[in-house]
């Protein structure tokens, strides 16, 4: 992949996706030690980055592919994405979602006007591969193709301008698209700049494939970061990660569930547990950027019971 494949994208979700704001914290910057920056894609359209890949991909198919329509699976983002945009285009979808996900997430492909499937976690890749074949549409995966790598790194693109260079730039990794994205576009504009991947230690396979440089996998993640419970990178971001990304770190449901109420209490913004990841590993120490340091808030779609599980436990 290229950063031309970014550009392109870029140009594709101009007037389509929203150029979400930067905000800042003094009290943020005083527990870390450096100024922070945080790109709250939990105001991008579904209210997640996952807005950007999907339009990216979906607006590329040719009318006999629309036609046909699309499947995904996901456990959330992915699949309200691709149901927004299949609903701006006109494309009939269909997605493919965990029992586990949360319902807010589910209410809302179905809102978007997606059939949507449950299933058991581990059978989703499974289920969708099914109903492709079954109804002859086109597969849109969560993460590991270039369409949708070239719509996440369009957020960095984005942020690089309105915030400037950084030293560091923290982004959270499930199956690596955003990070994918987010490592090509920065290490063009900013090539200084240290791209780091964050995961929940209870789903930290790409923090160990990337130490080992071979393939790792979790199983039946239970992190309460859902947006994160893939079973592994693909063959696509993996290598990206390893030629692009400087380094990972891992952080306890602890440190996610402290980052979450932080940003609620005192910048007064709604992020799901796996958007906090970032904010999580630089409040717990366990990843310091150093200087300048961007941190990506990958969205905000978290439902009533975990909100109020995350406040009452402060």
């Amino acid at each position: 992949m290229t950063f031309d494949q970014i550009q392109a994208a870029r140009a594709r979700l101009q007037g389509q996706a929203h150029v979400t704001p930067v905000m800042t914290s003094r009290l943020l910057d005083a527990r870390c030690g450096a100024p922070v920056f945080l790109k709250c894609e939990n105001f991008q359209r579904i209210g997640a980055v996952k807005f950007r890949g999907a339009f990216n991909a979906l607006s590329q198919l040719s009318e006999e592919q629309k036609r046909r329509g699309v499947v995904a699976f996901s456990s959330g983002n992915h699949a309200q994405a691709v149901a927004r945009v299949g609903q701006l285009l006109g494309v009939k979808t269909t997605v493919v979602m965990p029992h586990t996900a949360p319902v807010t997430k589910r209410q809302a492909a179905e809102g978007y006007g997606a059939t949507v499937v449950g299933c058991e976690a581990r059978d989703r890749e499974a289920v969708a591969a099914r109903l492709q074949q079954e109804q002859g549409s086109v597969f849109v995966p969560p993460f590991d193709h270039p369409d949708i790598i070239a719509g996440q790194g369009t957020t960095t693109v984005e942020f690089l301008e309105q915030a400037g260079p950084f030293d560091a730039l923290l982004a959270p990794v499930g199956g690596g698209g955003l990070i994918s994205g987010t490592a090509l576009a920065a290490k063009h504009l900013c090539p200084s700049c240290r791209v780091i991947g964050v995961e929940p230690a209870l789903g930290d396979d790409a923090t160990r494939s990337f130490r080992t440089r071979t393939l790792q996998t979790v199983e039946n993640c239970l992190s309460i970061a859902d947006g994160t419970r893939t079973r592994s990178l693909g063959k696509l971001t993996f290598p990206i990660i390893l030629q692009h990304v400087d380094d990972f770190c891992t952080v306890s449901e602890e440190a996610i569930m402290a980052a979450v109420r932080f940003l609620f209490y005192h910048l007064k913004l709604v992020v799901e547990p796996s958007a906090a990841l970032g904010v999580a590993a630089l409040l717990s120490g366990a990843g310091r950027g150093g200087g300048r340091t961007g941190v990506i808030l990958s969205g905000g779609n978290v439902d009533g019971p975990t909100m109020i599980r995350i406040l009452s436990a402060s």
